[in-house]
């Protein structure tokens, strides 16, 4: 599928057909998923592994499941808070295993568009991978989450300020590593 589905048709989709809902929310955020999953845990198969969990899931609940505000957000807040869950539960030491883009399926664009899109998403994973542990999960929670400082100083236990001045490094850094591409990023996405 070419098109993302919106919100809309598939939470009506979700009451007609639960098995057609999940299987378009597959095909659309999965790739999506993966790529948030992979932010925190940078190893492929586990990314993967971790994503298809979360749809398995789904698919076990599509009778029942509502959501309530937005898809992707949804989805975005279920990856990270299953990555949060398994760094927790495993605490893996090394990711040596890259994530291999192309395993992933994604929407068709025109091929010289996908791989300036690939590097230049290559640049911001590295940059952001790069922050300290802390730095990255404070900084994540802001932009991939949409969480108030508050929030994320209520979720993780530390102050508001702590968690300005761990955005306030993380963009410092970010800004730092980022240099050359930083007018590219900000007409994309106005995060840094």
């Amino acid at each position: 599928m070419n098109n993302r589905s919106t919100d809309q048709d598939i939470k009506s989709l979700l009451q007609k057909s639960p098995d057609k809902a999940v299987e378009l929310l597959f095909q659309d955020y999965f790739a999506y998923v993966c790529t948030v999953v992979y932010q925190f845990i940078p190893n492929g198969q586990i990314a993967e592994d971790i994503a298809q969990d979360l749809f398995f899931d789904i698919w076990k609940k599509r009778k029942s499941i509502h959501f309530s505000g937005s898809v992707k957000a949804y989805l975005r807040r279920s990856a990270i808070n299953r990555s949060m869950n398994y760094l927790r539960d495993k605490k893996p030491e090394l990711f040596e295993e890259p994530i291999d883009q192309e395993d992933i399926a994604m929407p068709s664009v025109k091929p010289e568009r996908l791989t300036e899109t690939k590097e230049l998403e290559a640049q911001i994973d590295a940059a952001i991978l790069s922050l300290p542990e802390r730095c990255r999960l404070i900084f994540s929670l802001s932009r991939f989450e949409d969480l108030t400082y508050k929030e994320i100083a209520h979720k993780l236990g530390i102050s508001e300020k702590t968690v300005e001045n761990q955005i306030v490094k993380a963009l410092k850094l970010l800004r730092a590593k980022l240099g050359p591409y930083l007018s590219i990023i900000l007409l994309i996405f106005p995060i840094i």
